[in-house]
């Protein structure tokens, strides 16, 4: 079994129970989008970039319960790493791609600067959170914490640090103009652009049709 199959597996024993929308689906879509960037972006290095988009969500903490949960996770995926026989550099790029990927590190300022291969990654989990799917996903999420659907005496809020980003004190709809519609100006490399305007029109085109239903109750 190839290191890339081993740690596939990895990711969906580790992932298997999921019901955020950060399952192996999820995974899934993302492998298949850094694929489609890595063609046009010879200079990255396809195993880290492929192990990176497989791992990315292994140790999230939004996944746990409790922040020591998720270190545990973190140490558990860097042991394993080491037991293939990676080197400690190649695991060093990998964990760094990981922990400095999301959105909410770099409401902060505190990410650390993607390279090339940190970038396709980034890039292809943010394309997952921006069209169709993202809809189903950005509704799934909420659900599970509860949120309100949607309520228009509410106004959106720009978070301005992780902890005010992870409040639920807004609702789902919100989540698309604090987050999913700011996406398509926040991508890395050309091909994500690319695959983001129609992705972005449909999220446009849908919020559009949800109010208008909405308001025939009114």
């Amino acid at each position: 079994m190839t290191q890339i199959a081993q740690l596939t597996d990895y990711m969906q024993k580790a992932l298997a129970k999921d019901n955020s929308g950060h399952s192996v689906d999820h995974i899934d879509r993302v492998v298949a989008l850094a694929d489609k960037i890595l063609r046009n972006e010879p200079s990255a290095d396809p195993f880290i970039v492929h192990a990176a988009a497989l791992l990315h969500d292994v140790y999230d903490d939004k996944l746990f319960e409790t922040e020591s949960e998720a270190l545990a996770a973190k140490e558990n995926l860097i042991r394993f790493l080491q037991s293939l026989e990676i080197s400690q550099n190649t695991i060093d790029r990998i964990i760094e791609i990981i922990d400095n990927m999301s959105w909410s590190k770099s409401l902060e300022g505190q990410a650390k600067p993607l390279d090339i291969n940190g970038q396709i990654v980034q890039d292809a989990d943010r394309l997952e959170a921006v069209g169709a799917i993202a809809v189903t996903r950005a509704i799934t999420y909420g659900a599970v914490k509860n949120r309100i659907l949607y309520d228009p005496n509410i106004a959106p809020r720009i978070a301005k640090n992780k902890a005010q980003y992870r409040n639920d004190d807004s609702t789902t709809i919100n989540h698309f103009y604090e987050k999913l519609l700011l996406i398509k100006d926040r991508l890395n490399t050309e091909t994500a652009r690319q695959i983001a305007v129609s992705r972005h029109q449909f999220m446009l085109d849908f919020l559009e049709q949800f109010k208008a239903e909405w308001d025939l109750s009114k």
